[in-house]
């Protein structure tokens, strides 16, 4: 026999609720709901079928139908799909998302361009030519000089030595150079050991392969260029040109030599500047550029395989090695999913009132990824949620310029306010 659910409405639809998170199941039996029923309403029959009027309980749920959150009453959920209410709906409901919380707000010289979290590290890319290192409680370990221009762009390389105890992490800036640092943690020594020259426009974006051993660059001279950071590396010659050795002095590299590699191979075919990078697999690099494309390059074989147009210039995109997902962020203010293998676009997240300049995956969550915008809030995306963020951000006072989620409980957004913001997320 069928539970009613009577709240007033004259049309009424059948639905059974299930759920793969066993502790919430429910009896499976059909329901006749109000058309006019919303997520909130929902949400109050499951508790009063399983807490069974137990008020202290306090677990809220999202719904989900055929694979697509609920962010409307039924009704407007099937006059948008074009549902007839004589279907019998089946309703997932999971567990919310938490709401990230404000954790810390890390003050800095000069506007943030670049974040990159590990582990209980964060390394933050500035336009006062540093890099400073903090620790994930909020300490300043190191502020690192270097280059000459901004830095635009950071990335970590690989932990080594007795108890993962040094650091390599690389930097690119806008004086068209790259640099690849050692932090020794016990000693707090930071020591310069390669500086990557090459390109002849700014060092907008860098990305490592997985083991951190290989670097490609994307340069404003619409060029990729793939690098080592092997320090045992056979494959080319280093050379110490009169740059290098005056930047060396003038790094102090506790003795350390530091030398210029030069590039394994370059790839070109962008028509303006490569402004992100990501590695797919060991091999394989999508690069995004303000000529409005994507593009997919075998590195092997040093050659272009496919290229994804857009409509406006591409600022960052970020790739899941859980969905193997691309999110792009572009200056029509859209957040979009693309799945290279089928060539498809999945879906369109539109929130932001400004251009968005960066995105990043939850590393634990395939489904969940953040957006930062110029409109100064970094929101919080279900990708079965496309038509509303989960939550949005608030605290960045001027534009954002970088986010970053690669500590999974510790979303990051620095920008033109000189303010690094930390957000706890309990998932």
């Amino acid at each position: 026999m069928a539970s009613e659910a009577s709240l007033g409405s004259t049309s009424h639809v059948q639905a059974k609720f299930f759920t793969k998170q066993t502790e919430y199941s429910i009896p499976d039996v059909p329901y006749s709901l109000p058309i006019s029923v919303s997520p909130k309403e929902l949400n109050d029959i499951v508790h009063s079928v399983l807490y069974e009027g137990d008020g202290e309980k306090t677990a809220s749920f999202d719904f989900l139908i055929n694979g697509e959150l609920l962010r409307s009453t039924l009704e407007v959920y099937l006059e948008d799909k074009d549902i007839s209410i004589e279907s019998v709906l089946e309703i997932e409901y999971i567990e919310r998302q938490a709401a990230p919380r404000p954790e810390a707000s890390l003050s800095h010289d000069d506007w943030i361009s670049s974040v990159r979290g590990n582990n209980n590290l964060i390394l933050c890319g500035c336009y006062d030519n540093t890099i400073k290192l903090w620790s994930r409680d909020g300490q300043c370990l190191t502020t690192i000089p270097g280059h000459s221009g901004p830095v635009k762009c950071v990335t970590w390389l690989r932990s080594t030595g007795d108890e993962e105890d040094e650091h390599l992490f690389a930097s690119g800036s806008h004086d068209q150079s790259a640099f690849v640092w050692r932090w020794k943690a016990s000693k707090k020594e930071i020591d310069c050991l390669y500086a990557f020259r090459g390109h002849s426009g700014s060092v907008d974006c860098i990305a490592a392969n997985a083991d951190g051993e290989r670097v490609v660059t994307g340069s404003w001279d619409k060029t990729i260029k793939l690098w080592t950071a092997d320090n045992n590396s056979t494959e080319q010659k280093e050379t110490e040109d009169s740059e290098t050795l005056q930047q060396a002095k003038k790094l102090k590299s506790g003795g350390h030599k530091m030398v210029t590699r030069v590039p394994l191979l370059t790839v070109g075919g962008h028509k303006e500047a490569v402004s992100a990078a990501v590695w797919l697999d060991d091999s394989t690099v999508c690069s995004a550029s303000w000529d409005h494309t994507m593009r997919v390059w075998d590195m092997t074989r040093a050659e272009q395989t496919q290229i994804v147009e857009g409509s406006k210039a591409f600022f960052q995109i970020a790739h899941s090695r859980l969905s193997n997902l691309i999110v792009s962020a572009s200056a029509d203010r859209h957040v979009r999913l693309h799945d290279l293998r089928t060539k498809e676009m999945k879906g369109t997240y539109t929130s932001h009132a400004g251009w968005v300049s960066g995105v990043d995956w939850s590393k634990t969550d395939e489904h969940l990824f953040v957006s930062g915008s110029h409109d100064c809030l970094m929101k919080l995306w279900d990708t079965r949620s496309p038509k509303a963020p989960l939550y949005n951000m608030i605290g960045q006072e001027e534009k954002i310029l970088a986010v970053d989620w690669s500590i999974p409980d510790l979303m990051l957004s620095g920008g033109a306010d000189n303010q690094l913001k930390m957000f706890n997320y309990k998932g």
